[in-house]
């Protein structure tokens, strides 16, 4: 444990990591699963229970525990969650395959097919768990989607093993390894529990990764939560009491009680919304419970009409519900004491579903409970993109798209609702509906009118996709689609035709080498030395030729090893460089390359902007410059309106942001003007990854400095990331990107 994490960090780790006082017993476990399961196969939980405990032995974890420990609090975990007998007996058992001497076929053999099936699945994905390489996983979490894909309880016994681990994290002694853990929690798992709606879950896991990865963030955001709590004192409770009594003066009978959002959840909100600590309206929501649905409306409508509403903040979930199921009316008003809040309306049903997702609706007395995952939407999304990804790194980078936005909900012309991520277009409802429409899309209606492609939607649009037989997708789609889905689908067609075109042209490229050198060229040759070049075919070869990823001249030689060099005449003789002649600048982008641009060709980027990797981009040919990139909204471009032909349309690589940064993104900060304000800033922008290059105060006041900061960092992510946790910080008043000089 590093020495300088703060005592409210501590302290979360602590109480979060509380072991239980003693082991849970047999007994213990069966009446758990009897209180909401009459049924509960009481044989098959103590054999289960015996069986891992004698397997396990005398194993430790890092903590000094007993590894038994692990599978009994994953299995307590899932009794939480109201699971059956037979995912509580996978969880006791879902480590001794991979841990233990017992094979699957004595798990078989002991406790059947079925259990057998899921402790399989659990344990394939362990395997590889705790691999440092992206491939590797890449590849776990693709076997996950193949896993949970044929039985939904795989993903629900995996998320209470992750939430168990994240629990004990701390007692691993190695923090890159603590960090790779949390990071991949936050990516791939928490998105995971809150597309099944298990919201409860989805919150403590985010939380126990937030306090490893970003801990001075949140101590930050608990130490001004506490603030509030302080300085406001009773609020919350004359809110309560108010409310309560609004409710029964109009004869509703209703449950009110009060939630507080977690320090990620305010993090996401501030680092989404652009906004600081302070300008948050839903810190504190309070939730009513009633028994029907007409009893939400009810309550929805006699809030409306007492207090005052908050414009666009009301979502109507229960018409509308949320893939994982999720229903509840939110409203936003200036409710009791003045108080800016949300309001949830919901009944008990739907806030069972909102705290269990997908186990709320476990069947056990309906017989088998339907486990198969084929039944979500964004499942069938994923294991799409698992068809259609080219590597590993890619389909890992199409499922944290998929899974790690905010949505917005659209309508098809026959009232289909189509959940997307938010800021989605045309084509990505089109490839939501089906890759064919996807494939052959050339036109949308938004609302009964002719739209842009790259119209971005909003909920409630009702959406019509023209389609043409024969028409393929465009590579300028991938430039701003943001569903995983479309991503892959685009991705993979650019691929098929750059590939085509790339043959052509190392096949173009060798036939001319062949006729310049007096030689004639033969397929055979060539096909002789395309091992040399750790090529699959010649084919492959003139690809690479075409790419630039092999040099024509030296599959040459390697063909016809005892040629010698035709002599050539030089057209002209190279000037000499004047002495007073000043050297180039080198490009700031040395090392980067953009889709668009002739390989070689001198880029600049522009100072009046600072263009950033995930910025929209366009690319102004300069006399004697080569190209400078400018973003899109840049007001410099309204100088070259009137010269088109020096535009040139252009895009980030996908290498961009991934390994070095180098490029400068400017803020504008405005600080608190107190002691170690300055020591403040640069400390949270350093620990956040990124480099000052510049720093300047603009203004100074008894209580402000404003400062420019020109900060070095990988993307525009990476940008808000260190944004946010600036704007996390007491210290710190504002903080805004800023373009121009």
């Amino acid at each position: 444990m590093s020495p300088d994490e703060t005592s409210s960090t501590l302290a979360f780790k602590a109480k979060s990591a509380a072991k239980p006082a003693r082991l849970m017993r047999q007994y213990e476990l069966v009446e758990r699963v009897r209180a909401y399961d009459p049924s509960v196969n009481e044989d098959l939980l103590n054999r289960a229970y015996v069986f891992s405990m004698q397997a396990h032995g005398s194993q430790q974890r890092a903590s000094g525990d007993p590894y038994f420990s692990h599978p009994l609090e994953v299995a307590g975990i899932l009794t939480e969650m109201k699971m059956d007998s037979t995912t509580i007996a996978t969880a006791l058992l879902h480590d001794t395959v991979e841990d233990t001497l017992a094979s699957l076929d004595d798990i078989q053999k002991q406790f059947g097919p079925s259990v057998a099936r899921l402790v399989d699945g659990v344990t394939k994905l362990s395997r590889i768990e705790f691999q440092n390489d992206q491939a590797k996983q890449a590849e776990n979490f693709r076997k996950l989607v193949l896993a949970m894909s044929e039985d939904i309880r795989v993903l629900l016994i995996k998320l209470a093993d992750r939430l168990h681990n994240m629990r004990t994290l701390y007692h691993l002694k190695d923090p890159d390894k603590r960090r790779r853990i949390a990071r991949e929690t936050l990516e791939i798992y928490a998105p995971l529990a809150e597309r099944i709606g298990i919201e409860k879950m989805q919150d403590e896991l985010e939380d126990l990764a937030f306090a490893e990865l970003n801990a001075d963030a949140r101590d930050s955001i608990i130490a001004r939560l506490n603030y509030l709590r302080s300085e406001g004192g009773d609020i919350a409770q004359k809110v309560l009491k108010e409310l309560r009594e609004v409710l029964a003066q109009s004869g509703i009978d209703a449950d009110v009680a009060g939630r507080e959002k977690t320090p990620y959840s305010i993090w996401r909100k501030m680092q989404r919304k652009n906004v600081a600590f302070e300008q948050l309206s839903d810190i504190m929501a309070f939730r009513i419970i009633v028994d029907g649905v007409e009893q939400c409306y009810q309550a929805l409508g006699v809030i409306h009409s007492r207090y005052h509403v908050v414009p666009g903040r009301f979502k109507d979930y229960i018409s509308t519900p949320k893939p994982n199921q999720y229903q509840s009316l939110h409203t936003g008003i200036i409710g009791p004491e003045r108080q800016r809040i949300e309001i949830q309306i919901r009944t008990n049903a739907m806030h069972e579903v909102a705290e269990l997702g997908v186990a709320a609706h476990w069947a056990y007395k309906e017989g088998a409970p339907q486990t198969d995952g084929q039944q979500y939407r964004w499942l069938r999304e994923l294991l799409d993109i698992v068809e259609h990804a080219q590597k590993p790194e890619e389909f890992l980078e199409h499922t944290r798209l998929e899974l790690f936005q905010d949505q917005v909900f659209c309508f098809s012309p026959k009232g289909d609702l189509i959940a997307l991520p938010r800021g989605a277009t045309p084509v990505d409802f089109a490839y939501a509906v089906h890759s064919t429409i996807g494939d052959t899309c050339v036109g949308a209606k938004v609302n009964g009118r002719m739209m842009p492609l790259r119209t971005v939607l909003h909920n409630g649009d009702q959406v019509e996709i023209i389609t043409q037989k024969g028409s393929t997708p465009s590579p300028a789609w991938e430039r701003f689609v943001v569903s995983g889905k479309a991503r892959s689908r685009i991705r993979k067609f650019i691929r098929t035709q750059q590939r085509a075109e790339y043959i052509t042209l190392g096949r173009s490229m060798l036939e001319k080498l062949c006729k310049q050198e007096g030689v004639g060229f033969s397929e055979k040759t060539f096909e002789s030395v395309v091992r040399n070049f750790q090529a699959a075919s010649l084919d492959d070869l003139l690809a690479n030729i075409g790419a630039s990823l092999q040099s024509d001249r030296d599959v040459f030689h390697a063909a016809y090893p005892g040629h010698r060099p035709k002599m050539v005449e030089k057209a002209f003789k190279t000037p000499e460089k004047p002495a007073s002649a000043k050297p180039k600048a080198k490009s700031i982008s040395a090392p980067l390359t953009l889709k668009g641009l002739i390989p070689g060709m001198a880029v600049h980027y522009a100072r009046c902007c600072h263009p950033l990797p995930g910025d929209a981009i366009v690319g102004i040919v300069t006399t004697g410059k080569g190209v400078t990139i400018h973003t899109q909204d840049c007001e410099t471009l309204e100088s070259f309106a009137h010269t088109p032909e020096r535009w040139i349309d252009v895009g980030w690589d996908d290498a961009h942001g991934k390994d070095d940064a180098g490029l400068v993104g400017r803020l504008t900060v405005v600080l608190i003007n107190q002691p170690n304000s300055f020591g403040t800033l640069t400390t949270i922008i350093g620990k956040n990854g990124g480099n000052i290059t510049n720093l300047k105060i603009t203004n100074r006041t008894p209580e402000f400095f404003d400062v420019l900061v020109d900060v070095e960092v990988r993307d525009v992510r990476h940008l808000t990331n260190i944004v946010a946790a600036l704007r996390a910080s007491a210290a710190i008043n504002s903080v805004e990107r800023t373009k121009g000089r």
